[in-house]
């Protein structure tokens, strides 16, 4: 019992203020709670699972560099999905809620890969040995869901008092910006003796992304109804 709390407890304070928190945050503005608890809860349980029984394994096959880039082009996609200003909720069938389940799992799962809290998992893994392994990666994931559960909730009781599209423009800020820092961290991990490009190649993508956005926005605006 007290290897589950300590193991919860390291792992709830490691995951606060992370960037996969404040990205849940952002997605309670676009998805229904049931989508996104499960698609998190799905993705935590994968997650700790490949790390506490795999150990390093997924790094030791893709570079992380490539993981970096894979989830800033997720952030990116998620921050231009967010230029949709509907104040009203539209009806979605039983396709579009899998949709929705599935981007929250695919999302949440790529920008948690190979972050601290995984290591963190690994790590207690390799301490505590096989013998622990169910231990560990419950309390791994009980510890980390509860950490994103509070942003969650943050979330939803600001979504019940503020307008959708000013939750769509903090969703779009949050996106935008973890999209960046990541995109400009997976470039400077790329094996090269001069990493003179990355600074040129990430404000050329921002720059596209950004005058993306704004032709994004005055299109949604004009479709907008009166």
């Amino acid at each position: 019992m007290f290897l589950f709390l300590k193991i919860l407890f390291t792992v709830f304070i490691a995951e606060m203020g992370d960037k996969t928190q404040l990205m849940l945050v952002a997605l309670t503005s676009k998805y229904k709670l049931k989508d996104i608890l499960l698609g998190t809860a799905l993705a935590i349980l994968v997650l700790n699972g490949i790390a506490v029984l795999a150990g390093g394994l997924i790094s030791s096959y893709i570079p992380l560099w490539v993981i970096r880039l894979i989830a800033a082009a997720a952030f990116l996609f998620f921050a231009v999905s967010s230029l949709n200003f509907n104040d009203e909720e539209e009806e979605t069938g039983n396709s579009k809620l899998s949709l929705a389940f599935l981007a929250v799992f695919s999302t949440f799962f790529v920008a948690e890969l190979g972050d601290k809290t995984q290591l963190t998992a690994i790590t207690f893994g390799a301490n505590e040995g096989l013998q622990s392994a169910l231990t560990v990666w419950l309390a791994c994931s009980a510890g980390l869901f509860l950490a994103d559960l509070l942003g969650i909730l943050i979330c939803l009781i600001l979504k019940g008092r503020t307008p959708a599209s000013l939750l769509n423009t903090a969703a779009f800020f949050i996106f935008m910006i973890f999209g960046i820092l990541t995109l400009h961290e997976g470039l400077e991990m790329i094996p090269s003796k001069n990493h003179a490009f990355v600074f040129p190649v990430t404000a050329g993508i921002s720059i596209f992304f950004f005058l993306l956005s704004i032709f994004i926005f005055i299109k949604n605006i004009k479709k907008k109804p009166v």
